[in-house]
């Protein structure tokens, strides 16, 4: 049976990417026997990837330059500098990989913890950058649990109506995504993964275990 058009629109704001580099290196990052070292530099190739298919269709515009033997129109990415928010502290992890691929971005911060006991966000943290008005921005974090988190980092960046918003992360819940669409339905998700399940403590099953932990080789 057909769907109704607001459930195809709701679909079709998940972009799952399956290339087989994003995937190989995603199975490396799951091994619990992978330490900090390796998985922060996992995670640093697979932001790079990532970061191709997040900017596939950004608005480009047409600029005049001049080739060593002639004048051509060819496109640039279109307004202000791009902005990566990264939803600390794991989406830090993924900021030297995207900014690989895209240097001259500005990148702003979004300081959430999540509450150990009803699983909602906190905010400690936020600062962006100047002009978000005219700037396309992409929130960073490398799971999307419960949604919580993405959810009030999301709220506070439609606060200052960038030109345009969407989520990237490397594995998604099922409950999390229902949560982001939920509260936001118009900001595509970005993800190498979408997993099983939460389990009761709010970790993705099968998962990779805490990405904040893994990262910086804490506990």
């Amino acid at each position: 049976m057909p769907q109704p058009p607001a459930a195809q629109t709701r679909l079709h704001q998940v972009h799952h990417v399956t290339h087989p580099l994003v995937q190989h290196k995603l199975t490396l990052m799951r091994d619990k026997e992978v330490g900090s070292t390796g998985f922060r530099t996992l995670l640093g190739e697979l932001a790079m990837l990532m970061a191709y298919e997040v900017t596939r269709d950004m608005p480009v515009r047409m600029v005049e330059i001049e080739t060593p033997l002639e004048r051509m129109h060819s496109p640039v990415i279109d307004g202000k500098k791009l902005v990566f928010a990264s939803i600390l502290r794991a989406g830090n992890g993924m900021l030297d990989g995207l900014l690989r691929v895209v240097p001259n971005a500005r990148v702003g911060h979004v300081g959430l913890y999540r509450d150990p006991d009803t699983l909602e966000a906190v905010e400690y943290y936020f600062k962006m950058p100047t002009g978000m008005a005219e700037r396309d921005v992409i929130a960073v974090d490398p799971m999307l649990a419960t949604g919580h988190s993405a959810v009030a980092a999301i709220d506070k960046l439609k606060s200052l109506a960038p030109r345009s918003l969407r989520f990237l992360c490397l594995l998604a819940a099922p409950e999390g995504i229902r949560t982001l669409h939920a509260a936001h339905p118009d900001v595509p998700i970005h993800t190498a993964a979408i997993d099983r399940s939460l389990n009761e403590h709010g970790y993705i099953l099968p998962g990779l275990g805490d990405a904040g932990d893994r990262i910086f080789g804490t506990r």
